[in-house]
């Protein structure tokens, strides 16, 4: 599922004065940015009823979304997480041999003081899901 990550990297790398980092945020990295990371998992019947077929054959693909964005104060970082919403909510990436569902969001989590640096962020989790089926 590479190309789908690829394709959502793409969509938050095309946002407006934002830097997206892959995993790994560099030291004196400027504020505000978003960080995200990424898995994939096959769910099976009992996980996604709706998703399998019955004789529970999986070919579905959840690629999960964890997005941290992260901000000076909580309001950075509510302007940070509205922005990736905003470029990642409801899109259907094109991936070869997939087709797509729209991504949609998961889940949330309001912003968190992080002082182990000595300076204040705040960051702001969201889980996003891509899932996608064979073409």
């Amino acid at each position: 599922m590479s190309a789908g990550v690829a394709e959502v990297l793409a969509l938050l790398d095309a946002i407006g004065n934002h830097t997206t980092y892959d995993g790994l945020v560099p030291a004196g990295a400027a504020l505000p940015y978003s960080v995200v990371y990424f898995d994939a998992g096959t769910p099976g019947a009992e996980q996604a009823p709706d998703a399998v077929n019955l004789v529970s054959n999986s070919d579905v693909i959840n690629l999960n979304i964890y997005v941290h964005s992260v901000g000076a104060n909580a309001q950075a970082a509510r302007n940070v997480g509205w922005k990736v919403r905003a470029a990642l909510l409801n899109v259907k990436p094109t991936v070869v041999g997939r087709v797509c569902h729209p991504i949609r969001m998961v889940d949330s989590a309001p912003p968190a003081r992080d002082e182990s640096t000595g300076t204040l962020i705040m960051d702001l989790a969201d889980v996003y899901r891509l899932r996608s089926v064979p073409a």
